[in-house]
């Protein structure tokens, strides 16, 4: 083989636009085979996840075909099995429909990105809802129409208003954003439940720390907590997750006692059929089982992105432990950091492959945004601090730049401006709790791809 093949594993932000960037660089070199693998056919642009839970954007309107996007490189949708990086072989699941692939390469990019982290809470993993995925926003906004269908005509009391409790762990990004759309859709569907009042509606937000928004500035943080708590929903922090059977979450204070020995440790419970995990995210086993060395699962890379074990081969966005040169501490897993880790990757492969000179990892982020419901956001750009509707119309205006195909944009854009005219729709689609585990094989039997 004359070629050189560079093999991208991962179809969200990190692989597709490191996909993307080597597609320009080697657009009219027949020498270079690019390849992406990506468990599902499409990109899904995760910021606005909540608000497809919310019911104001549809929920195709999200997602963009990946062979859309990335047109040079050969697509393949699948699962990763093993990555051999001694053999420079990586090998995909086969299913009942398919054989399993094995695939060869010379450069490899891994940006498989992450998976929910329950930190090892068996019970919260079994029964709480998440929000990583499309197939979660859609049936956490089935279940919130189900339990204002059902608590309409409950006369129980207690029981109705634990249907009615929506309890959100973790005050993040995904936390802060997801209890804040969830409010404003319950309250714009009570109207067409006459024996729901407002008061009866009870989100809550359990944070560990003793802050909302860790890495925003104080005065964001204090104006994002003041706006929650105005609108109703109760926060509580220094507060962790012990136990949740479906029925009833078991928290705790999370204060140190040696730090604080007045304060004592106490058990206490909420009464809520409804719990929504983003505490936090870990890279996926694929990385944790693989022969890369890493720190608490990240894949420990140098200054330009490469193993240092592995010449030419990457690793990029939630999966990598790449460190801040100007702070000396790891780049947070966020979809901004992710897209800069990528487009450092994809020129060193260029470089390697152009025999030019690699560039080292020295990105400073832009800035950061989330949105807290009823047209209010809060934003930190170049050391300013905007808040309120200003912010609002910043994190619309940013974030429908990055959708990057044009009739997306205009769908999104369709979907806002009626969700100013129209009431959101409550129709409940009876789909399955969670997505169904696909049925990988093992097979001894692949199919061998140079």
């Amino acid at each position: 083989m004359t070629k050189k093949r560079i093999l991208v594993l991962g179809g969200g932000f990190a692989g597709v636009e490191c996909t993307r960037r080597l597609e320009s660089y080697f657009k009219h070199d027949s020498d270079v085979e690019l390849v992406l693998v990506s468990e599902d056919n499409f990109l899904l642009f995760t910021p606005m996840l909540p608000q497809v839970a919310s019911g104001m954007i549809e929920t195709r309107h999200i997602i963009i075909p990946i062979r859309t996007i990335c047109k040079k490189a050969t697509f393949y949708e699948g699962r990763v099995k093993n990555i051999d990086p001694y053999g420079k072989r990586v090998t995909l699941y086969g299913t009942n429909e398919k054989r399993g692939i094995s695939l060869g390469y010379d450069y490899l990019v891994v940006a498989l990105g992450s998976q929910t982290n329950f930190f090892g809470n068996q019970s919260v993993e079994t029964y709480a809802y998440t929000m990583k995925t499309l197939n979660d926003a859609v049936v956490l906004r089935n279940r919130i129409i189900d339990m204002l269908e059902q608590a309409e005509n409950e006369t129980d009391p207690i029981l109705k208003q634990s249907l009615l409790t929506f309890v959100v762990v973790g005050a993040g990004f995904a936390g802060i954003e997801t209890a804040g759309e969830m409010l404003d859709f319950l309250h714009d569907a009570k109207k067409h439940y006459p024996h729901i009042l407002e008061q009866d509606i009870r989100v809550i937000i359990l944070e560990a720390l003793s802050v909302v928004l860790p890495g925003f500035s104080d005065k964001l943080a204090k104006f994002t907590r003041d706006k929650l708590i105005q609108r109703g929903i109760e926060i509580r922090l220094n507060t962790l997750v012990v136990n949740f059977d479906g029925s009833e979450v078991i928290i705790k204070n999370a204060t140190d006692p040696s730090k604080n020995p007045v304060k004592e440790i106490t058990l206490d419970s909420i009464q809520t059929k409804t719990l929504i995990w983003t505490a936090g995210v870990t890279p996926v086993d694929t990385i944790k089982n693989s022969s890369f060395k890493t720190d608490r699962g990240r894949v420990i890379v140098n200054e330009y992105l490469e193993v240092p074990d592995f010449a030419g081969t990457f690793v990029v966005g939630d999966c990598s432990l790449t460190i801040d040169p100007n702070t000396g501490k790891p780049y947070p897993p966020t979809a901004q950091n992710a897209e800069a880790e990528a487009k450092i990757a994809a020129y060193n492969l260029y470089a390697d492959i152009k025999g030019h000179k690699r560039k080292k990892i020295d990105y400073v982020s832009k800035g950061q945004m989330a949105i807290i419901g009823k047209r209010t956001a809060i934003a930190q750009l170049g050391g300013l601090n905007i808040y309120g509707i200003i912010a609002w119309w910043i994190w619309r205006t940013v974030y429908l730049r990055k959708i990057p195909k044009l009739n997306k944009r205009l769908r999104v854009i369709l979907d806002w401006t009626a969700d100013l005219f129209f009431d959101r729709d409550i129709s409940r689609l009876k789909i399955i709790r969670r997505e169904q585990p696909v049925d990988y094989k093992e097979l001894d039997e692949v199919d061998d791809v140079w």
